[in-house]
């Protein structure tokens, strides 16, 4: 087994879900996207509250939060010392503010982990079209970043509108190690952590932990590669709670069901990946009230489904383990953890009933966590036969949440799968 988590991983890992802030200037003019031309006057929220932001965070269950501090037009939510594009040149704060100041100072006063979005296109910056001027330039950026505000949980590079761009990554890098050793570094340069394939939030089965790096990291069928590969890159599934990644006026239509966000759940941090998923501020600074209660009625179905544990004993039994409930149950949901310590090793598994051994659930890789869905069932024991009879569960326990299937199969949803051969690249970034 070549591949095996640093412990930082291990952490990021165990903090499984992220909320996502796309704010900036497209925030004032309806835009997902701006060429770095809108005037910085623009920017004023008329109440910017990033402990709104935190405390829904914290009350959905979330671990972890990512703002952008730059997005593709450049616009900078910090008074850098790098542009005038910024909102030191805004009317909000009467140029005093610091957006991404409020931010970490909210996630960590309301126990999330904070992380920073820096987008390498900048379509503001005079010097972009100067590759060397403009790795000075993004260097000097990500070191504010990395030295004023603390440790960060996760670095986000977006690769969109950097194709063919050919960035000085081993410098990028050594400034984010050098300030920021423990944070997770998505995507691009040397990551830590990869884009799933798709902007749905969906993950596939197998999850795959081990990668090539010639990998591609997508949705799609057989997306992982042998267990033998280079680099740990478990993957990351981002996802907006509405059709934009920015707030607009325009799209309360596209808002996500709560039976959609629990689709994206099941088939995210159900099959071991990490979820993102963006619920964008608004003109105000706020998170828009249909945005936060959807968010919070799905995480309140959540929690309902697992508020109720049915812990199991662990036993090794020749090439199997014996989940052993001490008695009879009856559920319909199985929660499974994978020992990653030494890797990942399961890559198929089979549910049996503890007596008969009739199968009842199978899948491929378990992982940080696996949700297995079944018709409801009563036993005092499952057995576990898995592809790697060294593997090792550190947790398994049971649910009865009334639910005996999955909700709508990510079939039913457009998605873009960007990917689905092996053998492809990891990709540069999405397309935010």
């Amino acid at each position: 087994m070549s591949a095996i988590p640093s412990a930082a991983q291990l952490r990021w890992q165990r903090a499984p879900l992220g909320i996502f802030h796309h704010l900036g200037i497209n925030t004032f003019f309806n835009k997902e996207w701006s060429d770095g031309t809108l005037p910085a006057s623009g920017f004023n929220p008329t109440d910017l509250d990033c402990a709104d932001w935190a405390s829904a965070a914290k009350a959905a269950g979330a671990n972890y939060a990512i703002l952008t501090a730059k997005h593709h037009d450049g616009f900078c939510l910090w008074p850098t010392a790098t542009t005038a594009y910024s909102v030191a040149s805004s009317p909000w704060r009467e140029g005093r503010g610091d957006v991404v100041r409020e931010f970490v100072d909210a996630c960590r006063a309301h126990g999330i982990a904070p992380g920073l979005y820096l987008s390498p296109w900048d379509r503001n910056a005079a010097c972009y079209p100067d590759p060397a001027a403009y790795d000075d330039f993004y260097c000097r950026q990500l070191e504010e970043l990395c030295t004023r505000y603390g440790d960060l949980f996760e670095l986000w590079f977006d690769g969109a509108g950097s194709e063919g761009r050919v960035y000085d990554w081993p410098r990028i890098m050594a400034v984010a190690k050098r300030h920021q050793p423990r944070a997770m570094v998505f995507n691009m340069g040397a990551p830590t952590i990869r884009w799933v394939g798709n902007e749905d939030g969906l993950a596939s089965d197998p999850v795959v932990y081990a990668v090539r790096d010639t990998l591609a990291s997508a949705f799609g069928k057989d997306a992982g590669a042998s267990f033998d590969a280079a680099h740990w890159l478990p993957p990351e599934c981002d996802v907006p709670i509405r059709r934009n990644w920015f707030w607009q006026d325009d799209d309360l239509v596209s808002l996500k069901s709560v039976d959609e966000l629990l689709a994206i759940w099941y088939r995210s941090i159900g099959l071991g990946a990490n979820l993102l998923l963006n619920v964008p501020p608004d003109r105000r600074g706020r998170l828009d009230p249909d945005d936060r209660a959807r968010l919070l009625s799905w995480a309140q179905e959540v929690r309902a489904r697992f508020a109720r544990p049915l812990e199991a004993t662990l036993a090794r039994d020749g090439a199997s383990t014996l989940i052993d409930f001490g008695g009879e149950v009856e559920f319909d949901h199985l929660w499974l953890e994978e020992d990653l310590l030494g890797g990942q090793r399961i890559d198929g598994f089979s549910l049996r009933d503890g007596v008969s051994g009739v199968e009842f659930a199978s899948g491929r890789t378990i992982g940080a966590q696996r949700v297995a869905v079944f018709p409801r069932r009563r036993a005092r024991s499952v057995r576990l036969v898995c592809s790697d009879p060294a593997a090792l569960l550190t947790r398994a326990c049971a649910f009865r949440t009334g639910h005996e299937r999955l909700p709508d199969p990510a079939d039913k949803f457009e998605y873009k799968e960007w990917a689905n051969k092996v053998d492809q690249p990891i990709r540069t970034g999405s397309a935010h």
